[in-house]
């Protein structure tokens, strides 16, 4: 599988993630990284709205604090797709279960399509 770069725009990559619903929220932990899959969407001023139970301990962990968030699809039968990532910095709202993302940065990869083996 090789990645495959062109040139495409933030609003395209963001249009790819307004299609998906669940995707990865990457923060850390005492100087570890995390993953914690949530539910998203995108919100109207283009930032990320992530649906996720905002516990006391993940709210102190994300938020003022510079976050990422990865989703991507990926086809079975031929391995091709594309991943999107956005960094940003994110604004925990516990008592709503929400993460908010400023999108300050995105980008994406496209996977062609492996080869058939002969």
């Amino acid at each position: 599988m090789e990645l495959e770069r062109e040139a495409v725009s933030e609003q395209q990559w963001l249009a790819l993630l307004a299609g998906r619903q669940v995707g990865r929220l990457v923060y850390t932990v005492g100087a570890l990284p995390a993953v914690l899959p949530v539910r998203f969407r995108l919100d109207s001023d283009g930032s990320l709205l992530l649906r996720v139970p905002v516990t006391a301990g993940l709210a102190r962990a994300v938020d003022g604090a510079v976050v990422a968030f990865e989703a991507s699809e990926l086809s079975e039968a031929d391995g091709s797709g594309w991943s999107v990532t956005v960094l940003g910095h994110a604004t925990a709202t516990p008592g709503a279960g929400t993460v908010h993302l400023r999108c300050e940065l995105v980008t994406g990869r496209r996977l062609a399509a492996m080869a058939a083996a002969e």
